[in-house]
């Protein structure tokens, strides 16, 4: 057994949820688990976006997780950041010119 954590956040509230999991538990598999989805219900694990320590793991199904690895379920971003700053950059324009 190994101990692993799934951590997912709002801007409200956190939770870190502490597991012992087998050797072999995958990213997806351990964030099943961790039951996290009864504290939020929002989380939708089939399409979630997970990573480890900050980091995208783009095959949460494949990925073994490693002993003190912590999982972190990723929100949907709700505007993507390169629009954001061309908006920005032209409001600027406007603005000064």
């Amino acid at each position: 057994m190994i101990e692993v954590e799934v951590a997912y956040a709002t801007p409200q509230r956190q939770i870190i949820v502490p597991l012992r999991v087998e050797v072999g538990t995958t990213m997806f598999e351990a964030a099943a688990r961790s039951n996290i989805v009864s504290q939020f219900p929002e989380i939708k694990l089939e399409q979630a976006v997970m990573g480890i320590f900050g980091k995208l793991e783009k095959q949460p199904r494949k990925r073994v997780l490693k002993a003190q690895e912590r999982v972190e379920i990723y929100r949907p971003l709700q505007a993507d950041p390169k629009e954001i700053r061309k908006r920005r950059a032209d409001r600027a324009r406007r603005v000064g010119g």
